[in-house]
């Protein structure tokens, strides 16, 4: 059969690209009716936001207002009064004195602008100075500023009336605050968000969330999810340390400068004891005082100086909730976030130094990083590009703000315990790691506390790793700490090791052994190229392997092709071979194969599929297809694609007895932005994959 003949056949497919756009569809109408008034469509944000450099909360409160629905006409009315708001009313610091003169002519003018307050001593007065508008010692009632406490450090986000009235005294500021609103939601319904919560199944909840960050949940497995909501965890637990170490432009930062009003997101280099903890002068709180969430940007950098000063109060307050002032100890309730860039990929790190080799020194201390209760891995969230960003239902951040600040009251910490216990060798500080990781991601996921076990041992998976994480490289750094077994028993007493992504990965660097081979990559198929000895098929594996989310290293030359060399006639039975990235992966196993064999044999591969039920997108298949078989003639290979509707398993076959069951077919890689100049365009093994099996049998030889 040619690749023309693939078209014959009724069209049956249990899962079409029109039931899929369907299932966003439903979603989206499910928030609307589930949460209304306070979920926004979430491309709504850059139509509005033109060159205002406002935060996401901003003017999504501002659409909360407005644009806070699903009909179409009343959104376009927002998007319009919105537009008009910040044309009208938002300052632009190039046109701070226009805005002055209007308020001189009106009299009166309603600006948005970022206010930030301090005491003048030798009046005995609070004087507000207006970011923007560039303008200073506003009078500001203290009846006001304690009505909005972060006034005082940092500066928030307001609307406000301001007046003009001029007089002979030059002492006098002319400008007067008429009246002050900080932008942030003033009150919220917790029970009715419990209940509705109950109206979703938890993939669509997860999806919700992901969409109300600004991603669209199809590009993202389950994994990358989870590492997304991670961020999110220091807006729920107080006094929780994360860290998150990776490449450039994968949003480290974003979640903190964007999403809620009661996070600050510093640089790192501007951090001072007086500024984050007390000035002991004045007496003045610093951030921990008043914000949820401090984040510290642009954190790593090993040749930054440091005030090791501030080092030691902060290990005391990361691990205590406490500082000192003078005599008098203070404690407060902020988690802190650290993110930062890497220069180096994880196995150079690993095999040179450690993952905290980009940490300042001052920070690359055991005792710092044992108050680490998690180490995000940065390395493992893909690059942001134009393709992630949702354009479906969220909920306004403003009010997922809100909801994770109250629900700081709550311990989940303990809701494994019901199925699981933790190995007995985790220390205590390692279980406060995993403890409130775990806490975090359930009051994110399952704010109702209800959970299937094997949703809880997801959570507590993905918990214990992030302390291991900070564990396995303490343990490189200070050789006397203790080594930890982290895992933990099941219902039946029956002990699962936690291992990291890395650790899989390259387990060799990670153990410091790099002179050693390690069992399980001997248990991986042996790579060969044809000017090397070719492994005997008696010694190739046979079993069951798992793959992680993210996993890199996994290409088909490593996985299936010294299953495949030697055959003559292959079959390939994969039902979702219909987007062009999942022809690409045909082709490249075909290109692989050629490479492979005898220039002078030919190769029989015939490959089971199902059409596309969509008409325009199944013209596209045919297209590709015929590609794929004209390219592969030339190359000796004879291929045939067999229209198979009924299809759903996964399996390759060889007329050498091999059967090899793939879970996710061909399918295992992310998708990518195929940019020509990414090497991972190149190569598999540069590409993440998505979590797959793969089971190799040997069956009858054929005769």
């Amino acid at each position: 059969m040619s690749a023309d003949d693939f078209l014959a056949g009724d069209v049956t497919v249990p899962e079409s690209r029109e039931q899929s756009v369907s299932l966003h569809i439903d979603l989206d109408k499910k928030i609307n009716t589930a949460f209304p008034g306070v979920v926004v469509r979430k491309d709504l944000v850059k139509a509005v936001k033109g060159n205002a450099i406002v935060p996401t909360y901003v003017l999504e409160y501002l659409l909360a207002q407005y644009a806070a629905t699903d009909d179409e006409a009343t959104i376009q009315a927002g998007i319009d009064a919105v537009r008009k708001i910040l044309a009208t009313h938002y300052v632009h610091r190039n046109e701070a004195e226009l805005i002055k003169s209007t308020i001189r002519e009106k009299g009166r003018h309603r600006i948005i602008d970022r206010v930030s307050v301090t005491l003048n001593e030798k009046t005995d007065t609070y004087e507000a100075a207006f970011e923007n508008l560039g303008i200073r010692g506003v009078r500001i009632s203290p009846e006001t500023v304690k009505a909005n406490e972060k006034l005082l450090v940092g500066g928030v986000w307001c609307i406000c009336d301001m007046e003009y009235l001029y007089t002979d005294n030059y002492k006098d500021v002319p400008w007067l605050l008429g009246s002050l609103k900080a932008i942030q939601l003033s009150r919220f319904d917790f029970d009715g968000y419990l209940a509705a919560r109950a109206q979703f199944t938890t993939e669509e909840w997860i999806n919700l969330l992901i969409q109300s960050i600004g991603f669209d949940p199809e590009l993202f497995g389950y994994r990358a999810k989870l590492l997304q909501l991670t961020r999110l965890v220091p807006f729920v637990e107080r006094n929780y340390n994360l860290i998150e170490l990776g490449p450039k432009g994968t949003g480290k930062s974003h979640i903190y400068s964007e999403f809620s009003p009661h996070g600050m997101l510093i640089s790192g280099g501007e951090v001072t004891v007086a500024k984050l903890f007390v000035n002991n002068s004045s007496g003045k709180i610093g951030l921990v005082g008043y914000w949820d969430v401090v984040a510290f940007d642009e954190f790593a950098g090993a040749q930054k100086r440091t005030d090791k000063a501030l080092v030691d109060i902060m290990k005391n307050y990361m691990a205590n909730k406490s500082f000192s002032r003078g005599v008098q100890t203070l404690g407060a309730e902020a988690s802190m976030a650290f993110v930062g860039n890497t220069s180096h990929t994880v196995p150079y790190m690993l095999k040179n130094t450690d993952l905290f080799d980009e940490l300042p020194a001052a920070y690359h201390d055991s005792a710092y990083l044992d108050r680490l209760h998690c180490y995000l891995p940065g390395w493992e969230v893909d690059t942001i590009r134009g393709e992630m960003f949702s354009q479906g239902y969220g909920f306004v951040v403003d009010y997922l703000a809100e909801v994770l600040r109250f629900m700081r009251n709550t311990d989940f910490s303990d809701k494994y315990q019901q199925y699981f216990t933790l190995g007995s060798d985790i220390s205590t500080r390692d279980r406060d790691g995993i403890h409130k990781t775990f806490s975090g991601l359930m009051k994110i996921i399952h704010p109702t506390g209800a959970a299937t076990a094997e949703e809880i041992e997801e959570l507590l998976q993905f918990a214990i790793e992030g302390r291991k994480r900070v564990k396995d490289q303490i343990l490189r750094i200070d050789a006397t700490m203790p080594a930890v077994k982290f895992g933990y028993t099941g219902p039946r007493n029956q002990w699962h090791a936690v291992t990291t992504l890395e650790e899989e990965e390259y387990p060799a660097y990670y153990n410091g052994r790099a002179d050693e081979e390690p069992e399980e990559v001997s248990h991986l198929p042996e790579v060969t190229s044809e000017s090397t000895h070719i492994r005997k098929e008696s010694e190739l594996y046979e079993g069951h392997r798992d793959f992680a989310e993210n996993q890199r290293g996994v290409s088909f030359e490593k996985i299936l092709l010294p299953y495949l060399r030697g055959s003559s006639e292959i079959e390939i039975h994969d039902p979702y071979i219909r987007q062009p990235y999942q022809g690409r992966n045909l082709a490249e196993l075909l290109a692989l194969l050629a490479s492979a064999k005898d220039p002078a044999l030919e190769l029989d591969v015939t490959v089971y599929t199902a059409s596309d039920q969509d008409k325009k997108y199944l013209i596209q298949q045919q297209t590709m297809f015929r590609q794929i078989w004209t390219s592969a003639r030339h190359q000796g290979i004879n291929l045939r694609v067999v229209h198979d509707p009924t299809g759903h398993d996964r399996w390759i076959t060889t007329d050498t007895g091999w059967r090899i069951t793939l879970g996710r077919g061909l399918d295992i890689f992310q998708r990518s932005n195929d940019d020509w100049y990414d090497l991972a365009t190149s190569r598999q093994e540069f590409r993440q994959v998505k979590a797959f099996t793969i089971t190799y049998t040997r069956e009858n030889r054929a005769q």
